[in-house]
């Protein structure tokens, strides 16, 4: 069975927690593009073909594809808390393995357990919606959400850094030492969430998505190596779409699923993943596009001749403008949702595209450029949780964001085989060296302002409110289980009856069940005998508000502890406190 436990959440939280947990998901997408200033000279440092080196970083992304949802369903099984910690300690693990090696296999193991720690995403926005107050959430999730643009923007000139003046395994053990600091900075300041999701855990379900993710991402990522049109990738392609086929099945059929695909299937839930989809493409091509113009000779005619560290510093405004544009989501949002404000993101980037395609002509250019598209990801980015909170129970939210998470790194994943792509084939040969041409440049940008346009088609198509959780979806690992679920349910609310001053029954009155974040958990009208029914997510303290044409306003509080209770509402005494 899952529903939420009858604790409620900790709303006393310090406020350390959101940096805390912002300064995990940074240290977790440094992950990402920590070898990006190493990597033509990988197959050098690994003793081994381009094609083969480029697993490297492939393996992180496959991980992290994989891990984001499991890790998000199990946090909210067994703690957000504890799964947070797991995943940065298999992290430290995998920086460890691959900064004492240079074994193209060893190497690759330890970055596939760097990617695992993807998961800390999801996991730190759900800790925040379980422990803080309302007026802290928007902008804390934002925050967080941004964590990953931010992480990946910074660590571009650190990396850089570091790979220019020391040895490369280096970078393995900042990221070692980073990810230690981060563990004991949780331990420390980041309580554990008392919500949780009752029920088990679905291993098959767990299997069959990975194996669909790896059959996807794969070839999306070899792709080019392997040739679009070869039998390995359409093989691969043509796999995962039977591997999800029967994996959709079975999610639908099995009681306690891995990802609950008719919430997925919500309009609120399924065009914000798809908008998502279209945001990390739009993201990943800045990252691939600039820092290449950047260091380019000056003797391609187009190249601005800048060293490693200084394209990386060009480039590092994306990152520190996500950042600081998560106050600004907040007041955006606050007055005008999380719709909107994804809208005004999504119209910012292809700003930024479109005005960067006469953008390309000296350093201080892609600065600009750098900071328009920074502000635009990070209200795009930041309205992305929002959405999805908004639209699914809280004891699926670890799973819900993991999902979302994975949305964005499939867009990541298919902007790096696109762009790569379209580099390659409007590359100039010399001999055996490509280099890319400012025709390239210009083309990724207009592929990304494409992308662009498409988030924008599904984001117009958000329903104008999320769809609230109004009760617990039944889940349960067996029909005994399930039948027992329904049976819990019917016995798990308020009734009563709505009264006017002469004690006469309220047909048709409204009665809204408001919980302790004062958000509505539930709503009905009262009968032709003034009854309702009311069913809650779970025990704890409440607000029921009544209301009816010619009869003023009613506000009263109840409490809940599990089993049915009785409270008659009289309009006649507005105000009134009644304890059940």
């Amino acid at each position: 069975m899952t529903h939420t436990t009858t604790d409620q959440p900790d709303r006393r939280a310090g406020g350390a927690v959101v940096p805390v947990l912002a300064f995990a998901g940074i240290v977790v997408a440094v992950m990402q593009t920590l070898l990006v200033p190493v990597i033509k000279d990988l197959p050098q440092l690994l003793d081994t073909a381009p094609s083969n080196a480029t697993w490297v970083l492939t393996s992180t992304l496959l991980s992290g594809a994989v891990a984001t949802p499991i890790m998000g369903r199990l946090g909210d099984l067994y703690g957000k808390r504890r799964l947070l910690v797991l995943s940065l300690a298999v992290m430290v693990v995998g920086a460890l393995v691959s900064a004492l090696t240079s074994d193209l296999l060893t190497m690759i193991a330890g970055r596939t357990l760097q990617g695992f720690a993807m998961g800390a995403i999801p996991l730190g926005i759900g800790l925040m919606r379980d422990m803080l107050p309302r007026e802290r959430l928007g902008s804390a999730m934002a925050l967080m959400s941004s964590s990953i643009g931010v992480g990946g923007g910074l660590a571009l000139p650190a990396a850089a850094l570091v790979a220019e003046h020391s040895d490369w395994h280096a970078l393995f053990y900042g990221a070692a030492g980073l990810g230690v600091v981060a563990i004991a900075l949780t331990y420390l300041v980041v309580p554990e969430s008392p919500m949780r999701a009752r029920g088990t855990f679905d291993l098959p379900g767990a299997l069959g998505l990975s194996a669909g993710l790896v059959l996807l991402l794969l070839p999306i990522t070899k792709g080019s190596d392997w040739g679009w049109s070869s039998g390995t990738t359409l093989g691969l392609f043509a796999a995962s779409v039977a591997v999800f086929l029967l994996w959709g099945a079975y999610e639908l059929r099995v009681k306690a699923p891995l990802v609950d695909l008719r919430t997925t299937a919500r309009p609120a839930v399924l065009f914000t993943n798809l908008a998502s989809i279209m945001v990390g493409v739009s993201f990943y091509v800045v990252s691939l596009v600039l820092p290449q113009l950047l260091q380019l000779p000056e003797a391609t005619g187009y190249g601005l001749g800048r060293s490693m560290v200084v394209a990386g510093l060009c480039v590092a405004p994306l990152g520190l403008t996500m950042m600081f544009t998560a106050p600004v989501y907040a007041r955006l949002s606050a007055r005008y949702g999380p719709k909107v404000t994804l809208i005004i993101g999504l119209l910012v980037i292809g700003l930024g595209y479109g005005g960067g395609l006469g953008l390309m002509d000296a350093a201080w250019q892609t600065i600009v450029t750098s900071v328009v598209l920074g502000a635009g990801i990070g209200l795009a980015y930041s309205s992305l949780p929002a959405l999805i909170i908004g639209a699914v129970p809280a004891s699926e939210t670890g799973a819900a964001n993991g999902l979302n998470t994975l949305m964005r790194s499939i867009g990541t994943s298919v902007s790096s085989a696109v762009i790569g792509m379209v580099l390659a084939n409007t590359a100039h040969h010399t001999g055996a060296v490509a280099v890319p041409t400012m025709h390239g440049f210009r083309v990724s940008f207009l592929i990304a302002t494409a992308a662009v346009a498409v988030g924008l088609l599904f984001a117009l198509l958000l329903p104008r409110t999320p769809r609230p959780a109004a009760h617990t979806q039944l889940r349960a690992s067996s029909e005994e289980d399930a039948a027992l679920e329904r049976a819990e349910q019917a016995l798990r609310g308020f009734r009563g009856r709505v009264l006017d001053a002469g004690g006469s029954p309220v047909a048709r009155a409204k009665v809204t069940l408001i919980d302790r974040r004062g958000r509505q958990a539930g709503a009905t009208l009262s009968g032709a005998d003034g009854g309702y029914v009311l069913t809650v997510p779970a025990g704890g303290a409440y607000v029921l508000a009544a209301k009816a044409a010619g009869h003023g306003p009613l506000a009263s509080a109840a409490s809940h502890h599990g089993e049915e209770r009785a409270v008659e509402l009289d309009l006649s005494l507005p105000g009134e406190t009644v304890t059940a």
